[in-house]
């Protein structure tokens, strides 16, 4: 990896430093959200990351999680390379692992529920929907190409355990097929919190916390407000 291809980028909030594509797919708060949003698991447990990019919702599960074990599932093979360079430079290869898998293979590298937390920053976008990126790599992680939601429900399914947590951020365009998706794959959606700018703007993504094995109505929480009425970050976000 050339030095000047990439820029290494402070996360002073979780002790880390992360490299990443200098003119490619950046992450932005989204992942910080979601990894928040997880919450803790007790005693440490097994996560697992479906769609690692840079690896930033694993090592900041990592920081969260002292005691866990985490594996960043990236079939790109560049940024798997990435990830492994950021697990490195963080001195967390002792906890942090790289698959380098497509989500569609894992049933033949992982047994059945095998961990307590998958979680997932899929793709957006439908191939062939929205705008085109002129960054190399941008698309990629912003639009499905093996993999559609659908198969990253599915995997996440399978790699859970009954006791275990799955949660997912996504576009609210999709909500609808999200929550089908759940009802065919008889997943519980345990709760949904809605993502918002603004207090009077639409949502602009949502995150939702899903299990297996249970019945339970899914519990609407109160929505996340990125930016107050003068323009900064909210509390909550900057905490």
């Amino acid at each position: 990896m050339k030095g000047e291809e990439y820029t290494l980028d402070d996360l002073k909030r979780f002790d880390l430093q992360l490299w990443q594509p200098r003119h490619g797919y950046r992450y932005s708060l989204d992942p910080l959200l979601l990894a928040r949003f997880c919450g803790t698991i007790p005693g440490g447990g097994s996560i697992v990351d479906l769609g690692g990019g840079c690896g930033i919702i694993s090592l900041v599960l990592a920081r969260i999680n002292r005691d866990a074990s985490v594996v960043a599932v990236e079939n790109n093979g560049t940024m798997a390379a990435l990830i492994e360079r950021n697990i490195s430079h963080n001195g967390l290869g002792d906890r942090v692992t790289v698959s380098a898998k497509d989500v569609m293979d894992l049933r033949s590298h992982f047994a059945d529920s095998t961990f307590d937390l998958v979680v997932s920053n899929p793709p957006f976008r439908t191939a062939g929907s929205g705008k085109v990126s002129p960054r190399t790599g941008r698309d990629a992680a912003r639009h499905e190409t093996t993999a559609r939601l659908a198969d990253f429900m599915s995997a996440a399914k399978y790699l859970v355990k009954p006791s275990g947590k799955i949660c997912f951020i996504q576009l609210p365009s999709r909500l609808s097929e999200f929550m089908a998706c759940a009802v065919e794959m008889k997943l519980a959606v345990l709760r949904i919190r809605m993502i918002h700018n603004t207090i009077d703007a639409p949502a602009t993504l949502f995150m939702a916390e899903l299990a297996k094995g249970r019945r339970t109505a899914p519990v609407v929480e109160p929505p996340l407000l990125l930016r107050s009425g003068d323009g900064e970050y909210t509390d909550e976000v900057w905490r």
